[in-house]
């Protein structure tokens, strides 16, 4: 006999026992009644959320034309100039491995002997924790970089923009900013409370007007610009937002992310693009996860402005410090870039070689340099995806940059480049590139076509 009839026996037998002494069967506890159904909420929906009816749209309308989804693809080899995916071989231009320093020898090595000696984890805030030397060694050699008195590293790029913005601003203050700056730059000025003004792209007539305008009206200002922007490829002239922050007396914050490694002869950023002095800008930020192959982002600047960030900015005070073998990674990816030029130089001829090709076949680059990151812009969200998907399935790895990240009609692919990109690779991008937009607008308006397949 089965256990589970050994105790259905039992169970029996102790029924017929309480009948008998009791004169009836042992009456059954209620079942627990249901608990009525809470109405629906609307505000407790997440389908509810701003956008998020639009995101399902975009990608109905996509499977209904057969294209996959290019975001969040799962890649099974170092970021860098070619990639795995599906174990599949791609040219892939979708990596801020500028330099080709990700999984360089040297890099590696420093970051496996600081895992030896540290760990994978700083284990707490550095000012719960304590500092470890790899965080120093990095301040010190980012501040030697641009020439300042000190520097702060944090665990996020974006997060440096937001507790940096937010720690120096407060109601009352302004924050001047162009009109394509990175989203972390507009999170920290909300979250400051200082009013916020922006200014078409690069325009320093319209900053100016702006600045004689307001500037009167508040304490404390500031302007933010980026070194190389990352959704155009283009990079603004340092020496005149020089010119008016001093003018004006205001503070001038560039976000050198995409900057460093690319801008300059030799890639020191914005400042040696632009032949400018890097001691006239009062706030250097950029972050390890371009050309110095980590993760993170810091601040350079004066000792004052560095010890106060270190002391309020809630994203370094409250938040745990850099893993110890990323920064021994990005310090040695920083020496790496300085002692070999010739990787810069490489750079600069792939993104020329892919800017000229490019613009021999009529493609729109928009602002590009042809530097690092050049776009292609094709108009709507849905060309962009089928042009990405077309490519991916010609072996090469591009993502679309599709509205809200920027105007529906501005909808792109984005093209970084590396210096370890062969000429072959590029010409046969743009050759790839170039036949199947000709195809796709051949075909008519993408929104014409789902609209006919849908009836």
């Amino acid at each position: 006999m089965s256990a589970s009839s050994d105790a259905a026996g039992g169970r029996a037998a102790l029924a017929g026992f309480v009948t008998a002494r009791l004169g009836k069967a042992p009456a059954r506890p209620a079942a627990p009644r249901p608990a009525p159904k809470a109405a629906a909420n609307p505000a407790q929906d997440f389908e509810s959320l701003p956008g998020y009816k639009d995101l399902k749209l975009q990608r109905s309308a996509a499977e209904l034309i057969g294209l996959g989804n290019p975001f969040f693809r799962v890649h099974d080899a170092k970021a860098g100039a070619t990639t795995r995916i599906d174990g599949a071989s791609f040219t892939n231009f979708s990596s801020y491995d500028y330099l080709g320093l990700n999984g360089h020898p040297e890099v590696n090595a420093a970051a496996q002997e600081a895992l030896v000696a540290y760990g994978t984890s700083a284990s707490a805030s550095r000012v719960v924790a304590g500092e470890r030397p790899g965080h120093l060694a990095l301040e010190r050699a980012l501040a030697a970089h641009y020439g300042t008195e000190a520097c702060v590293v944090m665990v996020s790029g974006h997060a440096t923009n937001v507790t940096t913005i937010g720690a120096l601003l407060e109601p009352g203050d302004v924050i001047y900013h162009d009109a394509l700056i990175h989203n972390s730059v507009v999170t920290g000025a909300q979250l400051s409370g200082a009013q916020r003004r922006s200014f078409p792209h690069n325009d320093l007539a319209a900053l100016e007007i702006l600045l004689q305008a307001t500037r009167h009206e508040h304490r404390r200002a500031l302007i933010v610009i980026e070194g190389l922007y990352s959704m155009d490829g283009d990079a603004p002239d340092l020496a005149g937002f020089v010119a008016l922050k001093e003018r004006y007396g205001t503070w001038l914050m560039v976000d050198d992310a995409h900057g460093l490694g690319v801008l300059g002869a030799r890639g020191h950023g914005l400042h040696e693009h632009c032949g400018v002095d890097p001691n006239r800008v009062d706030i250097w930020m950029g972050t390890l996860s371009k050309t110095l192959s980590t993760c993170g982002g810091y601040v350079a600047g004066s000792g004052a402005l560095v010890e106060y960030l270190k002391c309020t900015a809630g994203g370094f005070v409250y938040s745990v410090g850099l893993s110890p073998p990323l920064a021994a990674a990005a310090v040695a990816s920083l020496a790496l870039m300085r002692r070999e030029p010739e990787r810069v130089e490489r750079l600069r001829r792939n993104g020329g070689l892919f800017l000229a090709a490019a613009r021999e076949r009529g493609l729109d680059t928009g602002m590009s340099l042809g530097l690092a990151v050049v776009p292609v812009i094709v108009g709507d969200s849905l060309k962009a995806v089928t042009l990405s998907d077309r490519l991916f399935k010609r072996g090469i790895n591009v993502q679309p940059i599709i509205h809200p990240a920027v105007p529906e009609r501005s909808s792109r692919l984005r093209f970084f480049l590396t210096s370890e990109h062969t000429p072959e690779q590029i010409r046969d991008t743009v050759t790839a590139l170039a036949d199947e937009l000709d195809e796709i607008n051949r075909g008519g308006s993408l929104i014409e076509r789902l609209m006919a397949r849908k009836a």
